[in-house]
């Protein structure tokens, strides 16, 4: 396990699970990419009885419309099916089933795995690792029946660790953690992998021999969102800037085309997805439902509301109400660093193959790290909050702005961290090459956001003024008016003193 970068707390929740004494059954979800996958096969590896993982799902993406039709999508279902269960079978071979007939379902291809533990049980216990398990899901296929068939009357009473895994979060949740059918409750255990902290995306750049700046981790963490399968295409000889023109610009450019892919992996309309998602980008705040309806053009209904709750379980957009709006006025952000870094520059179809290392301070890039710093900040609230010395406070932390007015306008702040000690952190983030200085100008706006927002609180709360910023202030007559003042360094806190 030397090669797994953090996942402490997964790892010993995993080998817990392994050396229990029941049958157990565990539900692993996270963004695509995360990791899920490579954190199975080394903190279990050597252990692994059977191992499968799920075909991808093959569909064109210049689908005609006559293509679309229900002939069309019965043969097209029947085919994967077919491919899924021959695969399936491949796998049982692989692990030495004998026998010599495919299955042509799932209740037979589960039974035929049934047969394989049986033969190959010496009394230790077995460990069944179903990767990407929401890809063997195809239409009409009954793979849930058969799958809840092989838990419930057999896998369930045998020494065994069953562990799923998935990208598609939706479906994890929907169909195994939260089913209200016959898989009701009989997850024992869900791991939901999250993208790396800035605090493990050092360890994972140090243990590549790549020694990047904290100014430069930040700023990958920015474009690649602590995301170890992009990170791990970093070259140690090329500069942070000559690492992105290499992953986006240059030709065969690894990630150009990582956005779609993203979606057809995980969602079934994974065009209308995109669509929303590109249309989220537009506004950093976030937009509510109705303004999703009328600007993305998406109906009203329970499919939008599925696309929705799937971009947030996959944690591509994140669902909140900001502080001074109503409980029903939700609004929907895009989140997912990747995405707004690819919807920002690379969907603009740039030619040049160094595009950011020739534009590294140009304003629109310049202007993109300040919004971009703004959520690597939302990230590591659990850091911010610990450096502030509130870390066993509760909270709820939100941007603000006045009651009816849109977000992109008038009084708005950055971050608001209402405490449950009635105090209230008004945090800006400020992410700069060098020391940050309070004009006089900002000062004055500075103030007249702390007098609105005063007038908007209940009067128990008090307000202290917090600055992150990379490098700290310079002190001038202004730099008094934050009463906290953090710097990056605080958002590598890795839990340990």
């Amino acid at each position: 396990m030397k090669n797994i970068i953090g996942r402490e707390q997964q790892i010993a929740e995993l080998m817990q699970l392994y050396n229990s004494q029941k049958a157990e059954f565990v539900a692993i979800y996270g963004r695509r990419r995360v990791g899920k996958t490579f954190l199975v096969g080394e903190a279990l590896k050597g252990l692994i009885t059977f191992n499968h993982a799920g075909l991808s799902p093959v569909e064109e993406e210049n689908e005609t419309k006559q293509a679309r039709n229900k002939d069309a999508e019965d043969k097209k279902a029947k085919v994967s099916l077919k491919m899924q269960l021959e695969h399936f079978y491949l796998s049982l071979r692989l692990h030495g089933y004998m026998g010599k007939k495919e299955p042509k379902s799932w209740l037979e291809a589960f039974f035929m795995l049934e047969q394989l533990l049986i033969s190959i049980d010496n009394g230790s216990r077995q460990v069944i690792f179903l990767d990407e398990l929401p890809w063997m899901d195809t239409p009409r296929s009954s793979f849930l029946v058969a799958f809840e068939a092989f838990w419930n009357t057999w896998a369930c009473h045998r020494n065994i660790l069953l562990v799923v895994c998935g990208s598609a979060n939706s479906w994890i949740l929907d169909n195994l953690i939260n089913d209200k059918g016959g898989l009701y409750g009989r997850t024992t255990y869900q791991i939901k992998l999250s993208p790396f902290t800035l605090g493990e995306c050092k360890q994972f750049y140090a243990s590549r021999g790549i020694h990047f700046s904290d100014y430069d981790i930040v700023q990958s963490y920015m474009i690649l969102g602590g995301i170890p399968y992009y990170m791990n295409y970093m070259r140690r000889e090329l500069s942070l800037a000559q690492n992105i023109d290499n992953l986006f610009w240059s030709n065969n450019a690894i990630l150009r085309n990582e956005f779609g892919r993203l979606f057809r992996a995980v969602f079934k309309s994974h065009q209308e997805v995109k669509h929303i998602v590109v249309f989220l980008a537009k506004r950093h705040k976030g937009f509510t439902r109705k303004e999703i309806i009328e600007g993305a053009h998406q109906p009203d209904g329970a499919e939008l509301s599925n696309r929705l709750s799937g971009l947030v379980e996959s944690d591509f957009v994140t669902k909140y109400v900001p502080f001074g709006y109503g409980k029903k006025e939700v609004h929907y952000k895009l989140s997912d660093p990747f995405c707004i870094f690819y919807t920002h520059f690379v969907s603009d179809k740039i030619e040049s193959e160094c595009f950011w290392s020739s534009n590294f301070n140009s304003p629109q890039i310049t202007s993109w790290r300040g919004i971009a710093f703004e959520e690597v900040c939302l990230n590591h609230i659990k850091q911010i909050k610990q450096a502030l010395g509130i870390g066993g406070v509760a909270s709820e932390q939100s941007a603000w702005a006045l009651q009816g007015e849109d977000l992109t306008q008038g009084i708005q702040i950055d971050l608001l961290i209402m405490r449950k000690d009635n105090m209230v952190n008004m945090c800006e983030m400020k992410y700069y090459s060098e020391e940050f200085e309070v004009d006089k100008e900002y000062e004055k706006k500075l103030r007249h956001r702390l007098t609105v927002l005063s007038e908007n609180l209940p009067k128990k709360y008090g307000i202290h003024p917090t600055i992150i910023t990379t490098f700290g202030m310079k002190r001038n007559m202004y730099s008094g008016f934050f009463v906290r003042e953090l710097t990056m360094e605080c958002l590598f806190y890795d839990g340990k003193l």
